[in-house]
């Protein structure tokens, strides 16, 4: 007779399920590598950078050259959560202040690089806070 450790049963796991996340994370790695095939930063174009994820945004500005990060900005530790505005606006002024930093570094053009992401909704209000500062791709 088995005992009750022998008994327990394995959770079933929705195949289709995991195959679909699978297809999906491939799909994305493709375009990404793709993307960076084409885009590179120099020192007199450094690459900006975008990674987003649920309630956060990141960008950074990158000689790929030397592998120097010039100038960074992020969501984290902001007080606009406590003052209501949403996402995008907040993207917008993530945009804003990752081009004050890049111009304080004496940083006028770059490339950009949406890093798989559509150019859309965060992504595309990052960046047109960053031309509204002076930034120009």
């Amino acid at each position: 007779m088995k005992t009750l450790e022998e008994k327990q049963v394995k959770p079933q796991v929705n195949k289709s399920k995991m195959k679909s996340l699978k297809k999906k994370q491939a799909r994305q790695a493709r375009i990404k590598k793709g993307i960076r095939k084409r885009v590179h930063g120099t020192s007199e174009r450094p690459r900006l950078t975008v990674f987003r994820s649920n309630n956060e945004i990141y960008a950074q500005i990158i000689n790929d050259d030397e592998g120097h990060t010039i100038a960074s900005a992020t969501t984290l530790k902001k007080e606009s959560a406590a003052s209501g505005i949403n996402k995008v606006e907040e993207a917008k002024l993530i945009g804003k202040e990752l081009a004050k930093k890049a111009l304080d570094g004496n940083v006028t053009a770059v490339v950009f690089d949406r890093n798989g992401y559509l150019y859309h909704g965060r992504v595309k209000a990052l960046a047109d806070g960053a031309r509204e500062e002076g930034l120009i791709f």
